[in-house]
């Protein structure tokens, strides 16, 4: 049975998983605003990815006896000056994620909670990933510039982004 101090984060985490897939639904809107479709893929697998996460909270807290309790989300930015600029908003977002996780796997330890920590030890590692991940974009923008075929250059270098799964093997909606 799961405390209800971890249902109650968990949920709040389910929130904070879906508010990412919004938010990052809202940058691959503005991509394709800019004719950047290949950034705009990315976003878009980017958040398809951050679903899965959500509905691992999800399974976890329904898997242990818990409720599921969905709480409103906010709008999500809409606009940002670049591509750069809006790739620095989603490494800052992935950075408060990771925060979010960290705090999660500290009430665990409180909580004396082994399938919390157990379940959370994967989105500590996925944090890691996922930050690396845009830091390299980051570096890909650096490099390509914000305009001219460079910008064109890696706009078709993130189209190729394969979507992750969004459940591992095993895991069901």
């Amino acid at each position: 049975m799961i405390s209800q101090r971890m249902q109650d984060a968990m949920n709040q985490q389910i929130q904070h998983e879906t508010f990412s897939a919004y938010l990052y639904f809202s940058m691959a809107a503005y991509f394709h605003s800019k004719g950047l479709d290949g950034m705009a893929h990315w976003m878009k697998a980017q958040a398809q990815e951050e679903f899965g996460h959500a509905l691992r909270f999800f399974n976890h807290i329904n898997e242990r006896g818990g409720r599921i309790e969905l709480y409103a989300l906010d709008q999500p930015d809409h606009e940002w000056n670049s591509p750069r600029d809006a790739f620095n908003a989603a490494l800052k977002h992935e950075q408060f994620i990771t925060g979010k996780i960290n705090d999660l796997a500290k009430l665990a330890d409180d909580e004396n909670d082994r399938a919390a920590g157990i379940m959370l030890q994967w989105f500590i590692e996925e944090q890691v990933e996922e930050e690396d991940s845009v830091n390299k974009v980051l570096d890909l923008l650096n490099i390509a510039g914000e305009q001219g075929p460079g910008l064109l250059m890696a706009d078709r270098e993130l189209e190729q982004r394969v979507p992750g799964a969004i459940l591992p093997p095993g895991e069901t909606i």
